[in-house]
């Protein structure tokens, strides 16, 4: 019965969907539009070409693949990029290194600047910290010369960090354990506990047998 309808419908030159599910509903049809729609569903497969005798099937052209998009980097890999030397750089970092040489000439003189400095800490010469200073101050980037003001603030320790032996890594790093330790016992303990995981058991002994 559906066919009939649509055959009928079709041949009287409806093509658009709903148009036709309104002519077929005027002739007696009830059921969905979804059905409809599956119904004609292989109705609009192109018809296969068919090649007359004698004519030659045409050879595929070859389509040239399209150069990948160019892939975003953060400014936090950007900045890491720029305190690494080559021979620590991965073959696909010192890819991103060179383009960011050729389109930003910014990033070659900070990246020579920050390897600079780092060069400076390991030889621990003022000479070298005083040039680097002034080269730095002559660069013209911001954030660099907003650096080399502020330790020209406080110049006398950083010649003495480039110079002496001494750090203060060990004091960072109990100060580090220190609040790791006071927040795990946020809400759990008191300050006795506290006192007997953070001091030497030295101090803690006698305070304990003077309370008992």
């Amino acid at each position: 019965m559906v066919s009939r309808l649509l055959t009928t419908t079709l041949d009287a030159g409806c093509q658009h969907g709903r148009t036709l599910f309104a002519e077929i509903q005027a002739l007696g049809y009830v059921g969905a539009f979804s059905y409809l729609a599956r119904f004609l569903s292989p109705w609009r497969q192109p018809p296969p070409l068919k090649l007359t005798p004698g004519f030659a099937e045409a050879t595929p052209q070859k389509v040239t693949p399209r150069p990948p998009a160019a892939r975003q980097i953060s400014p936090q890999v950007a900045a890491a990029l720029l305190s690494k030397f080559r021979t620590d750089l991965t073959p696909q970092q010192e890819e991103i290194v060179d383009a960011f040489k050729q389109q930003c000439p910014d990033f070659a003189v900070m990246r020579k600047l920050v390897l600079g400095f780092r060069s400076v800490l390991r030889l621990g010469k003022l000479v070298g910290l005083h040039s680097w200073l002034e080269q730095a101050q002559n660069s013209g980037i911001h954030a660099i010369t907003r650096f080399v003001r502020t330790l020209k603030q406080d110049l006398g320790a950083v010649e003495a960090a480039v110079t002496e032996p001494w750090s203060n890594g060990p004091v960072e790093g109990h100060v580090n354990r220190l609040k790791t330790i006071k927040r795990q016992m946020y809400g759990r303990a008191g300050v006795e506990l506290l006192r007997a995981r953070l001091l030497p058991e030295a101090f803690v002994v006698p305070q304990v047998l003077h309370q008992s």
